[in-house]
């Protein structure tokens, strides 16, 4: 059977290339990405269902040019070098340098974090975060992989994509409310007791290229100085600003 990532962009068969090692290689980092503390060589083979022979130079290869490192216990992990990579190989470097400073005031004028999430594939992930100023608050991790359908910014990136993407009818719902107010306020699916707020940030071409989202915590003990709604302003003229520094058209605020 043929399946849908084997047809290219005319219809047509795509013409399948093999190249064993690289191949296991990128298995090797899609696995230890999904296991933070690490595996040893025996359960990486074990678990891509190969003999340690088979497996060990690619691991060696890939030690050696930083893109594992092993730690305690000889259980090898991904490094930074994968993200950094990443970063430079596409427009999330730019997006950063842009957003830092303004996520950056952001933060510190209305006592609460925020981060930057972009759409990759058929989910949301964390590509930069401004923690509280404060000694209480609440962050999302930098790599964060976020629910497009269940969260705040993965309602902003659907609901601004220049492409419709197929949702269920009550999410599709929520999407048109979110375009016709132009951002988005739910409560948080994962922390009871906080809101996330999140706008849309456009890039030169016009097109949605990030969502700029505060989780709001709501304080009791009176030390709170800007409220829920007052941050919401701050956040859509900080997203505004982004896009603006993008070259794109500026958010409503």
């Amino acid at each position: 059977m043929v399946q849908d990532n084997d047809i290219d962009d005319s219809g047509g068969p795509r013409r399948i290339y093999s190249a064993p090692a690289l191949e296991k290689g990128f298995n090797v980092i899609e696995l230890l990405a999904e296991s933070p503390h690490g595996l040893t060589i025996s359960e990486i083979a074990s678990r891509l269902g190969l003999s340690i022979s088979e497996i060990f130079r690619v691991i060696m290869v890939m030690e050696r040019r930083a893109w594992l490192r092993k730690g305690p216990g000889d259980r090898f992990r991904v490094t930074h070098r994968v993200l950094d990579l990443a970063f430079r190989a596409t427009p999330a470097e730019e997006l950063s340098v842009v957003a830092a400073p303004v996520m950056h005031e952001l933060s510190q004028r209305i006592g609460q974090s925020c981060h930057l999430v972009v759409r990759n594939e058929d989910h949301g992930l964390v590509i930069l975060r401004q923690e509280s100023p404060g000694p209480t608050g609440l962050s999302v991790k930098v790599g964060s992989s976020l629910s497009l359908e269940k969260s705040s910014s993965g309602h902003v990136l659907l609901a601004f994509a220049a492409k419709a993407t197929l949702v269920t009818a009550e999410t599709q719902l929520r999407l048109e409310t979110v375009r016709a107010q132009g951002y988005e306020m739910m409560d948080s699916a994962r922390t009871l007791g906080v809101t996330d707020i999140s706008y849309p940030v456009f890039g030169f071409d016009g097109h949605v290229a990030a969502a700029l989202t505060v989780p709001f915590l709501k304080l009791i003990d009176g030390t709170q100085t800007v409220d829920r709604d007052e941050a919401r302003d701050y956040l859509a003229r900080a997203a505004a600003r982004i896009s603006a520094g993008l070259g794109g058209p500026e958010a409503k605020a």
